[in-house]
């Protein structure tokens, strides 16, 4: 019995034995295929971050290689644009050389408008990088001209009417009159889309010759002298082919408003035949004469007159017909605007007058515009035809 009992006590330890040993053979296992799998991803990862360096130092390569490209091709484009410029500079010299100031000026214009024939859109955008005036674009053309003689012929019934503040006696009922003088009256009639008016005056003198008003409205130096308003007033581009002029003036504001200034284009025409004379101009932008902090710069401005001798140029007596409309950039309310030019308006008018007086008496000496006209050919179209032009300003109340 003692035989029998002991065996099972000795299988049950040897069993005991062998699951300790094969739970330590599992532990060790499972330990060693932990390691194997970390080292497989701890390589991975080292030869990603080699390949990672490599590209890093294959890109750096290629950048170094696209900047000593970009760096040729700039020293490239700038050795050819000093090439340009120097040979355009020597043809400038060797035409200046050969040719008069004029037709420099002729020849210039001229390759200006067959650039901007063939290519508009390209010419007008080199024309504002290198700050040239398009003349072709902003000049005042023959049917502006001719729109002023009509619309002096459509008011000259004006003159005979009964002077009355009745919005019937105008010849278009969108006027209506806000002053009546012995001399002269004035209307104005809303422009549409804006809280502005624009401005009509029909008047006559008596005691001065068309020519010394006509003169005196284009004279910028003898203005200077009669208008106490005038702070700047000079003539800026012109062109020598029609005489039209590009004209910068800066004036005083009623007070607290700040000056104002304007770059407006002017142009003048005689008609000898119709017996007319004719001034337009209206506001531009001009690369040498950019906005400034000194000034409020006026953007919208437009000025027209036709005189009417009653017989001659020279002799006393004429009627005239001025149309005018700006834009002050005043905060003040509309009404307020309006009372301003209608006030203001009669008072240049009577220092317009006045200037004109004194250069009738030889008290200042005015520049004669209407002896440089050439008298033009005969015919019914000639009201602003291309024979000769030259503009003037409208000098009026602004």
């Amino acid at each position: 019995m003692f035989s029998v009992q002991h065996r099972p006590v000795c299988n049950i330890g040897a069993r005991a034995v062998r699951l300790q040993s094969f739970s330590t053979f599992n532990q060790i296992s499972s330990k060693s295929w932990s390691f194997s799998w970390l080292g497989e991803r701890v390589g991975l990862l080292m030869s990603w971050l080699q390949q990672a360096g490599r590209g890093t130092n294959k890109l750096a390569s290629e950048k170094k290689k696209k900047e000593r490209l970009l760096s040729l091709f700039a020293s490239h484009c700038s050795f050819v644009t000093g090439q340009r410029l120097r040979r355009a500079l020597q043809i400038g010299e060797l035409y200046s050389n050969l040719y008069s100031e004029r037709t420099r000026w002729t020849l210039v214009g001229s390759i200006w408008r067959r650039l901007q024939s063939k290519h508009a859109p390209t010419g007008k955008l080199i024309a504002a990088l290198a700050g040239v005036f398009m003349w072709e674009d902003e000049k005042i053309r023959d049917d502006e001209l001719r729109r002023c003689a009509w619309e002096m012929q459509a008011l000259e019934s004006v003159k005979s009417q009964k002077v009355t503040p009745k919005p019937a006696v105008n010849v278009d009922q969108a006027w209506e009159v806000v002053v009546e003088k012995k001399n002269f009256r004035v209307w104005r009639r809303p422009i549409q889309g804006s809280h502005l008016f624009e401005y009509r005056v029909f008047g006559s003198y008596t005691d001065v010759t068309p020519r010394q008003f006509f003169n005196v409205q284009l004279d910028t130096e003898y203005r200077k002298k009669w208008d106490a308003l005038v702070i700047k007033l000079e003539v800026v581009d012109r062109d020598v082919n029609t005489g039209t002029e590009v004209v910068h003036w800066a004036t005083h504001f009623p007070y607290p408003m700040y000056s104002r200034d304007y770059v407006y284009v002017r142009r003048y025409h005689i008609d000898m035949e119709n017996n007319l004379m004719m001034l337009v101009s209206r506001a531009v932008k001009h690369p040498s004469v950019p906005e400034s902090q000194e000034y409020v710069r006026v953007h919208s401005y437009q000025s027209k007159m036709v005189i009417r001798p009653h017989r001659s140029f020279d002799e006393n007596g004429f009627d005239y017909l001025l149309t005018y409309s700006d834009d002050p950039q005043t905060v003040f309310p509309r009404y307020c605007v309006s009372w301003m030019v209608s006030s203001g308006m009669p008072d240049f008018l009577e220092k317009l007058h006045t200037a004109a007086l004194r250069a009738k008496n030889m008290d200042f000496n005015v520049q004669d515009y209407v002896s440089v006209v050439k008298p033009a050919q005969p015919t019914q179209e000639r009201l602003g035809g291309d024979n000769t032009h030259t503009r003037g300003p409208s000098q009026i109340y602004a």
